[in-house]
């Protein structure tokens, strides 16, 4: 919960926070008048601003607020992994300033504030049913708006010939090299395959187009689940592709698996950031270490990687080369494609350097 007073009463809500956020002790009830430095002086200090005015005028101050951040010069290095954690420090102190614009949702989620958006189905779709009054982050709440229309528009993706709708706190399939990737290597078998970490299902569906009968994909994370299974309805493959709730790997073996796992080993700052950081590498090594065991004898691991971590000095190739090994597992082919993404060639970027020298990789492993 969080507390406050306004007109001279206590009031309480519920906190809504997707990425775990304490709720902020020091809340100031602002509106129209509020001047933009005011407005920044008091988020950097740690006071959160309940917002009562205009909607559009509170997203006017959050844009204001954010140039102002932007402004701020920031360390520097030559370092790939001094660099990395410098832009992670700022991206984590940007969004904590910023993420103390709040605005109340009433208990049907809707807002009571002049010129508001309706966010209700998209905060059901988000959060489920609401069950009493909720303090958000303005920031947080922009996501869930933005997610609702990527998720009724759908992503193009080209593989397949048709859209995948993720939903909000699921991994968009927005980079498309590495699902090419999967729908051009040369498949095994087609009998069985496993696509283990599923999550929106992209890759489940690849497999499923290119005539693999039967493909279990796994997950713990129930949006991404909800979504596979979504997804699987709206292409027409839920006969083909299971979509199971496991930590990894489903019961029994198969002749090709698949993982596309986080590329970068650090420290996640949301859920949402499960999908591209992997602390410790705990899901790469997981699957290494356990996939021997779920190969029918001569199959293939098809594993997705970026060595995006190796140009950031976050973990070397031969770390991972090293990991193979242990894990009794061999190279049969390694398959490369460039990122086509924009940050790649964005000079501006605090990690051009590692993104423009970024390679993305399906492995082809099998036991040694």
């Amino acid at each position: 919960m969080i507390f406050w007073q306004e007109a001279a009463q206590s009031r309480q809500a519920l906190w809504r926070s997707e990425n775990h956020s304490k709720p902020p002790t020091r809340v100031q009830v602002v509106d129209d008048a509020i001047k933009a430095d005011h407005a920044f002086r008091l988020a950097c200090e740690g006071t959160a601003l309940l917002w009562r005015g205009d909607f559009q005028n509170a997203r006017q101050l959050l844009q204001a607020m954010a140039r102002r951040i932007d402004r701020k010069p920031t360390k520097t290095s030559v370092q790939p992994a001094e660099a990395f954690h410098l832009h992670r420090q700022a991206q984590a102190q940007r969004a904590r300033v910023l993420g103390m614009m709040l605005v109340e949702l009433d208990q049907d989620y809707s807002i009571a504030l002049r010129r508001a958006p309706d966010v209700r189905e998209a905060c059901q779709q988000a959060y489920g049913d609401a069950v009493q009054p909720s303090l958000i982050s303005l920031r947080e709440l922009q996501g869930v708006i933005g997610a609702y229309e990527w998720r009724k528009k759908g992503v193009e993706v080209a593989a397949l010939g048709a859209r995948i709708h993720p939903y909000y706190g699921v991994f968009s399939p927005v980079r498309g090299e590495y699902v090419d990737l999967v729908a051009q290597a040369p498949l095994p078998d087609k009998m069985l395959a496993f696509d283990i970490g599923t999550g929106s299902g992209v890759l489940a569906a690849v497999l499923a187009k290119r005539g693999v009968q039967k493909v279990i994909a796994t997950d713990q994370d129930a949006r991404a689940l909800a979504c596979a299974r979504e997804n699987m309805q709206r292409l027409g493959l839920e006969a083909q592709v299971e979509v199971l709730s496991c930590n990894l790997f489903p019961p029994g073996k198969a002749p090709l698996i698949v993982c596309n796992p986080p590329w970068i080993p650090a420290k996640a700052n949301a859920p949402i950031e499960y999908a591209i950081y992997d602390p410790a590498s705990t899901m790469l090594k997981g699957f290494l270490g356990g996939v021997s065991a779920h190969l029918t004898p001569g199959g293939e691991a098809w594993l997705i990687l970026s060595d995006i971590a190796e140009h950031l000095e976050l973990r070397t190739r031969e770390v991972l080369l090293r990991m193979f090994e242990e894990s009794g597992l061999k190279v049969i082919d390694k398959m490369d494609i460039r990122p086509r993404h924009g940050r790649a060639s964005d000079q501006a970027d605090p990690l051009y350097l590692a993104r423009s020298a970024e390679v993305t990789s399906l492995w082809r492993l099998t036991a040694a």
